[in-house]
């Protein structure tokens, strides 16, 4: 009789281990590790594509009966001249204006480190006026990327297509002991005026007036 029962609990007992050998197999099966990580992918390309998705919807956009631009589009090229993604920004403003004649979006926002307002064009998307500012203390904790009076002509060159950097004036300043770059650039009927900080580079001020 004992034995019977000590042969049936050895039975019962490898059926156990027999068990918890097949619990374990899903776990180093990849098909189960695979859906979580494709969810990932797809989040963070769906997080990463904002930018592109809006810059295709404002160029389906653009083609209208009159050949202006919408909000979208004149948003678009106020960030892209910032260099700022859309997702740092807030207190955004949009108001449709005039400057001189000329219909304008007037756009503003705001970022943790500065303001930004731009004019851009209805007609064809130009801007014609701009004014941003960076806040020092922000810049001055930035690391430190020295710049050459022509490396900030090519800095300016690069906000001002086109522009000829032998028209861009470039000039040294100093500001409490600390040396900035401060210059103006006449073109296209838009008179531009920067401040630009030697020990980063960063663009402290920048002015865009339209003048007939």
């Amino acid at each position: 009789m004992l034995k019977k029962i000590f042969i049936g609990l050895l039975a019962a007992a490898c059926v156990c281990c027999l068990s918890g050998c097949v619990i374990q197999l899903p776990s180093q099966n990849p098909t189960t590790s695979s859906p979580s990580s494709q969810t990932e992918d797809t989040t963070s390309k769906d997080s990463a594509t904002p930018s592109s998705s809006t810059n295709t919807s404002s160029q389906s956009s653009t083609p209208s009966s009159d050949g202006e631009i919408g909000r979208e589009d004149a948003f678009s090229i106020a960030l892209e001249n910032a260099g700022i993604s859309q997702s740092d920004v807030y207190n955004i403003k949009i108001e449709r204006d005039g400057d001189n004649g000329i219909p304008i979006f007037d756009i503003e926002f705001e970022t943790d480190y500065g303001d930004f307002d731009y004019e851009v064009a209805i007609a064809d998307g130009s801007i014609i006026g701009s004014d941003c500012e960076i806040q020092e203390e922000w810049a001055y904790r930035q690391p430190n990327n020295p710049v050459s009076e022509d490396q900030v002509k090519t800095l300016v060159q690069q906000k001002v297509p086109d522009a000829p950097l032998s028209d861009i004036r470039v000039w040294q300043e100093s500001d409490d002991g600390r040396l900035r770059y401060e210059g103006n650039l006449s073109y296209n009927n838009i008179y531009y005026e920067f401040e630009v900080d030697s020990q980063t580079g960063i663009i402290l001020d920048w002015n865009a007036d339209y003048r007939r």
